[in-house]
């Protein structure tokens, strides 16, 4: 190999990878920043509801307004779900143990002998 073409290619080499140095830099100062302001909104938030809590008023229902803005936000594709009527699937009075209550098997103990073995 030529000495001026691997030279060339370390040159390169070293371009592209303080190329991408930077462009990872960059999008680590987006993400600070990104953070930065979440952390300024959720301490403005929390101001708002020392304040309306000093006046008296209901804080949970400004938080749990707060966050549904949020839910749907974020969530503005999803759909919500609806969830049936739910009825228990066995009485109150189950209770397995005693064997009332229950449905039409009861359980036995099998047969004692020297032939149940394998």
């Amino acid at each position: 190999l030529e000495p001026d073409v691997v030279v060339r290619r370390q040159e390169a080499l070293a371009a592209a990878r303080l190329r991408m140095q930077e462009e990872l830099n960059a999008q680590a100062e987006r993400y600070k920043e990104k953070q930065r302001q979440l952390e300024e909104e959720r301490r403005r938030q929390k101001i708002a509801m020392w304040e309306s809590m000093q006046e008296g008023k209901s804080y949970k229902g400004n938080l749990k307004l707060n966050q549904q803005e949020v839910e749907s936000a974020a969530s503005a594709s999803a759909v919500p779900k609806s969830k049936p009527n739910k009825k228990p699937l066995r009485g109150g009075g189950y209770n397995p143990l005693s064997g009332e209550g229950g449905g039409m098997c009861s359980w036995r103990p099998g047969r004692r002998g020297p032939s149940a073995g394998g």
